[in-house]
């Protein structure tokens, strides 16, 4: 599975942004998907997950009501939906596949990845 991450860009605090992640490959609906997010000096962090059939989803507490992870496996994408952005959430953001559990937070359980886009928000 090859991911391309985009839809970042430069967001004023208070406002909302929208990423995607294009998958290829026709094994993408098998995967579950993640949301990680790389802050300049800080280790990458998990922010969102969901099950390869949409069934379940699960949330850091920086992004719990907040930010909202979906996908379309029709069309092979994934989305995280960002609102009430703060500075805080600025970051490189990246989406990412496995087979494993959904739910896991480590980068390293997660196998493919795509190469990020950035969100910056101003205060």
């Amino acid at each position: 599975v090859q991911l391309q991450a985009f839809g970042g860009g430069l967001v004023q605090a208070g406002g909302s942004l929208r990423l995607s992640c294009a998958a290829s490959g026709r094994t993408f609906s098998t995967y579950n998907m993640a949301w990680f997010r790389q802050a300049p000096g800080k280790e990458r962090e998990f922010v969102a997950s969901i099950t390869w059939n949409s069934d379940r989803t699960y949330y850091a507490d920086s992004a719990k009501g907040r930010f909202t992870i979906s996908r379309d496996n029709t069309k092979n994408t994934g989305n995280l939906q960002m609102g009430r952005l703060t500075p805080e959430d600025t970051a490189v953001y990246y989406c990412a596949a496995n087979l494993g559990y959904y739910n896991a937070i480590l980068p390293a359980t997660w196998t493919y990845w795509g190469q990020g886009t950035l969100v910056t928000v101003s205060s």
